[in-house]
């Protein structure tokens, strides 16, 4: 019978499988339902981020996903096929009766068919007054298959040693690496987030890097300055 679903050591150990070319045979638990007991074989490991369906099983020839709990490692020597697909075994044909002797034996009349008269039910049909058969329950459908969800979409405002900077990823696929944006282009992409917080914290950013400029700026109009002063007095020595 199947396990309880795959541990996160079982996952780690398909996940290296399958980076080695391998297709991990698992077993489908209790809690896929109507395939429990059935085989398959794992052919990708999605973003677990992204769902909680991200074993994809082939079974037969559809590629479904499904969670950790709904597979288990299939147990060594387990057939490729459950044993109900087993076809059964031909039944042996009867073997033919020898011809008797036509004129030593009597001849038997068909058996007569009774019309149902009025007030009686035909053969087969439940008698008046008799609750009918009920039918019985159809079976449970096999799990649908849910549609694959692309991975999440990160997008990242940095600032490190004076420098503001974007980054996008999705998944584990880096759309674009960090790059060096303006001080202005920063606090526009805080304001679209509209979070007080955050947004508070880049303004103190900006001030402070404001306030360091402009001491910057004094301190090389106050060396302007002196230099200026130096070429005047340079000239009145002619």
């Amino acid at each position: 019978m199947a396990g309880q679903g795959l541990s996160t050591d079982e996952v780690q150990g398909i996940r290296e499988a399958l980076a080695a070319g391998r297709k991990p045979r698992v077993v489908f638990t209790e809690a896929a339902g109507q395939m429990a007991g059935q085989l398959g074989q794992v052919v990708e490991l999605t973003d677990p981020a992204a769902s909680e369906e991200f074993v994809v099983v082939r079974f037969g020839r559809d590629e479904l996903p499904f969670s950790p709990a709904d597979v288990a490692i299939a147990p060594k020597g387990a057939g490729r096929r459950p044993a109900a697909e087993a076809k059964p075994e031909p039944e042996q044909p009867p073997a033919a009766p020898e011809p008797a002797f036509v004129l030593d034996t009597p001849r038997v009349p068909a058996p007569r068919r009774e019309e149902p008269t009025a007030g009686q039910p035909a053969a087969g049909q439940p008698a008046a007054g008799q609750p009918a058969a009920e039918p019985k329950p159809a079976k449970r459908a096999v799990k649908a298959a849910k549609p694959k969800t692309p991975p999440g979409l990160t997008v990242t405002l940095a600032y490190a040693e004076g420098e503001w900077t974007v980054a996008a990823q999705q998944g584990t696929k880096a759309l674009a690496r960090p790059y060096v944006v303006k001080p202005a282009e920063a606090l526009r992409m805080v304001a679209l987030v509209d979070v007080p917080g955050v947004q508070e914290a880049v303004e103190q950013i900006l001030a402070a890097e404001r306030a360091e400029a402009e001491q910057q700026a004094e301190k090389l109009r106050a060396e302007l300055a002196e230099i200026e002063a130096r070429l005047a007095e340079l000239r009145e020595a002619r």
